[in-house]
């Protein structure tokens, strides 16, 4: 290997790092790679730049705009209170009823709306029916996942993969070109997901008659008023006489931190204590005599004279507060809301809410007007959790139905598009028929053309654009040929199939623990370079490329729908890997059956 494909590597391998470790957005850090390539003379400017142009990139950011006027429509929110079942059956039953539709609908939207939609949905109605809601969010984002497989905008990675095949000269993907394997995958992974998820994801069954539970526990603030009736009271099994509602974690005295046991503990004026409880308890606290929330404590009246109401939010990574506390970080001067409750998934809290810092992923429980529905609700900040679902009511019916037949038409274009006679050299390609939807789109007011910006997000247009230029730098270093070379030698006792199956575990490895978009830029010039030395067609790598980014099951950080569901249905990490590793070994078994037959080398 030559110097250059060393130093490549050694990027490379620090970009992974610095993506495990979150140091900075993945679209920062990928760009970030693309500066090193540059300074090492490994690439030239316009090669580090040329992603920022390419058709794929493109499409994905137009696509962010078509899904947002889906979304703004309430189109939706109408389709998850049609598809929500009104009785009880067995839950492996409302499972299929629920995620083969959402599966077909995600085929062809932005997965990530869909999931932010459906799953505080899902949630109040498994509830409402009795039915433990972790049963059915895992399975929600794994719809989502599968559903992508299915055609060419079904995912960001998708229009990646095909972009550095229409770059290096090669024809691209077809609109439904991937359903060839992705349905089988599909059929495959809705049958595991009946079979075993009720088994395998975690969440006791709830008497029908029963006060629905919420799973999430937050942690409140509690001090003690002046002269409460409190003082000089005993804490029984953990609970503040009168609040059999909330436990108590801690208590601080004097600046020390008292874990309570369930041994009687008195209680002294001047203490402040650390509860744990639900979130609709909230009006328990603050209607209590002798206590009060640490949080309201110096509020001004004039904004507690208003007409006040509960928001549960979940932190997007975007959020600024990130990393910082919550006595650091102005909450309510940025957002005009008071933060009142906290959870974190698989983390009890026993410290005071001051010293908690924000993660990405954070449950809030927030008080607040309509305003902050009104200023945030479609903020890319914050992953809306107990609004949602209830800000269509009102959505005009007109826009609804043009948003649907627009959307409708764009992937009937796209699909039919090569057989159309085109004009001139335009390109009748999905690129041609998503920009006239969104100007079409903008143009009928169904989204805001004054705030179009909001909707992209940007680290994932920065993180696809700089893909293309990774790819590039590993094929111009030679590292991508050396790779190419190890890997045909390791699996070349089984030819081709061996390779195509190296290539796919690699992908998924990668894409389970970085970014599916990162995953499909590393892989792809490694599955070119294979697929020259050994002679033989690359397209079937391509494929297994693109499968193998979007299969990331086994945990939450491999994709931005396994994340949101994490926050909202408090799984832990391992809930993931129980149900989603083996959900990955059978994509994989499938995949390399099927793509030999469809694609050959």
């Amino acid at each position: 290997m030559t110097i250059e494909g060393y130093i490549a590597i050694a990027i490379i391998l620090l970009m992974i790092v610095a993506l495990l470790k979150e140091m900075m957005r993945p679209g920062l850090v990928l760009f970030t790679a693309l500066v090193v390539f540059m300074v090492a003379d490994i690439l030239t400017a316009e090669e580090a730049l040329a992603g920022f142009s390419n058709k794929g990139m493109i499409t994905v950011g137009i696509l962010f705009l078509v899904s947002e006027g889906f979304k703004q429509t309430g189109a939706l929110s109408k389709v998850a209170n049609v598809l929500l079942p009104k009785k009880r059956k067995p839950i492996p039953r409302l499972i299929m009823q629920l995620t083969i539709p959402i599966a077909g609908i995600s085929a062809f939207l932005n997965n990530t709306p869909m999931v932010i939609i459906f799953a505080p949905m899902i949630k109040k109605w498994a509830e409402k029916l009795g039915l433990p809601s972790q049963k059915f969010l895992i399975p929600l984002s794994y719809a989502t996942i599968l559903g992508g497989t299915f055609t060419l905008i079904g995912t960001s990675t998708n229009l990646v993969v095909h972009g550095m095949m229409l770059d290096r000269g090669i024809e691209g993907l077809g609109m439904f070109e991937l359903a060839k394997v992705g349905f089988f995958v599909a059929v495959i992974g809705f049958i595991y997901l009946y079979l075993f998820s009720n088994r395998l994801l975690p969440g006791e069954k709830i008497p029908k008659n029963s006060f629905p539970n919420d799973l999430r526990e937050y942690s409140f603030d509690v001090n003690l008023d002046k002269g409460s009736s409190l003082i000089g009271k005993t804490i029984e099994k953990r609970k503040l006489p009168g609040l059999s509602e909330f436990v108590v974690k801690t208590v601080l005295r004097n600046g020390k931190l008292i874990r309570i046991s369930n041994t009687p503990f008195e209680i002294e004026e001047g203490d402040e204590f650390v509860l744990a409880g639900k979130s609709e308890d909230i009006g328990f606290l603050m209607q209590k005599n002798g206590i009060i929330l640490k949080c309201l404590k110096n509020v001004d009246h004039r904004f507690l004279n208003k007409d006040l109401k509960q928001i549960e939010v979940v932190l997007a990574p975007r959020f600024p507060g990130i990393q910082k506390t919550i006595k650091e970080f102005d909450f309510k001067g940025h957002y005009n809301a008071i933060v009142m409750a906290v959870h974190r998934n698989g983390e009890r809290i026993y410290t005071g809410m001051e010293t908690i810092e924000f993660k990405a992923g954070d449950n809030l429980v927030l008080l607040g007007t309509d305003d902050f529905t009104r200023y945030w609700g479609e903020s890319r900040v914050f992953y809306m959790s107990s609004e949602i679902g209830d800000m269509d009511s009102t959505k005009d019916k007109r826009k609804r139905w043009m948003a649907v037949i627009i959307t409708v038409l764009m992937v009937v274009g796209a699909t039919v598009g090569r057989n159309i006679p085109s004009y001139g050299d335009v390109e009748l390609d999905m690129f041609f028929f998503a920009a006239i939807a969104m100007v079409l789109m903008a143009s009928l007011n169904i989204f805001s053309g004054k705030k179009y910006t909001k909707p992209i997000n940007w680290d994932v247009l920065i993180t696809v654009a700089a893909a293309f230029g990774l790819s590039r730098a590993l094929q111009n270093s030679g590292a991508a040929d050396v790779i190419a070379h190890y890997t045909i030698n390791i699996s070349k006792t089984f030819g081709p199939i061996g390779v195509l199956a190296a290539i796919y575990i690699l992908t998924n490895i990668f894409t389970e623990i970085i970014t599916n978009n990162a995953a499909a830029a590393l892989t792809f010039p490694i599955a070119l370079s294979a697929a020259t030395q050994l002679g033989v067609d690359p397209r079937p790598f391509f494929i297994a490329i693109a499968v193998a980014a979007s299969c990331s099951f086994s945990t939450p950080i491999g994709y931005q729908t396994n994340l949101i569901v994490q926050s909202i249905g408090n799984y832990k990490f391992s809930d993931y890997w129980k149900i989603g590793l083996p959900l990955n070994i059978l994509s994989f078994i499938v995949s390399m059956i099927i793509i030999p037959i469809f694609w050959e080398f």
